[in-house]
């Protein structure tokens, strides 16, 4: 007697890659809270998904490289497969509305390769760890540019790990919040670019390093964190923009509105 065969999907037919913000409040989800936030505006927006195959078949979702719980980015991307032809800016219009308060698609284009993950080679990161003195800041962030190797504890759940992140820094500076982004923190920040190498370094790492050079920087401080951009790197160590890749095959449909593609080959952000 031969096993019950599972029931095969039908194959999608588009496949959509879209830029969103997870910014405010929503910097506290998690990325699995994200993942169930987004598969319930997926069915509440009535988008036509694509399922895997088998018995416990799964909206066809790709999701790269989420920012860490409490890290806010203007920069956060995955991949969804539909099962019939649709428009992306009516897609992004729909998600939009039925998205948590926090999070928010701010491009969408139509992709046909190849995997996302494969054009995420970097991130910018900005810093802020509250009213310090800015050249106490300034000198801990030379010494980390200076040293050959940093290494920094890392505390988790499984226990804690030593991570040297030295050599994912490809640019490091000591500058003021961005000016358009509301609700600047006090204080300068440090804006990092950050290479995705194993294991990943996370702007966190960065901190635990500045404090082992300079203890007590910050104080108790935790941080706050945002993504400014991230993406395949140029030539000249520049962030692209994943969605104007070539290698990406796009046509950019960004939604309608005042945050629409420009021609930089950059991602134009919101207002925190």
């Amino acid at each position: 007697m031969t096993g019950r065969e599972p029931p095969r999907q039908p194959p999608a037919v588009q496949h959509l890659r879209l830029c969103y913000s997870k910014l405010g409040p929503a910097r506290f989800a998690s990325p699995r809270d994200f993942a169930r936030a987004f598969e319930r505006a997926l069915r509440r927006a009535g988008v036509p998904m694509a399922y895997s195959s088998g018995f416990s078949p799964h909206p066809r979702i790709s999701y790269a490289n989420p920012a860490p719980t409490s890290a806010q980015s203007f920069a956060e991307y995955l991949d969804i497969a539909l099962a019939e032809p649709s428009d992306p800016r009516e897609i992004a219009a729909r998600l939009d509305e039925a998205l948590p308060q926090g999070f928010r698609i701010s491009h969408i284009v139509e992709t046909r390769r190849p995997k996302l993950a494969e054009l995420l080679e970097a991130s910018r990161w900005w810093i802020a760890l509250g009213d310090l003195d800015e050249a106490l800041l300034r000198a801990a962030v030379a010494r980390l540019l200076d040293a050959p190797a940093v290494r920094a504890q890392r505390v988790g759940r499984s226990g804690g790990r030593v991570v040297d992140v030295r050599p994912a820094i490809l640019a490091m500076s000591v500058n003021q919040w961005p000016a358009q982004w509301t609700s600047a923190p006090q204080g300068p920040a440090v804006a990092v670019t950050l290479r995705h190498l194993v294991p990943l370094v996370r702007p966190d790492d960065i901190v635990a390093a500045l404090r082992v050079l300079c203890p007590g920087l910050g104080g108790d401080h935790p941080g706050l964190f945002t993504r400014e951009s991230q993406g395949p790197l140029a030539g000249d160590g520049v962030i692209a923009d994943p969605l104007a890749d070539p290698r990406a095959d796009c046509a950019t449909l960004a939604p309608d509105g005042p945050e629409m593609s420009d021609t930089s080959g950059t991602c134009r952000t919101r207002g925190i």
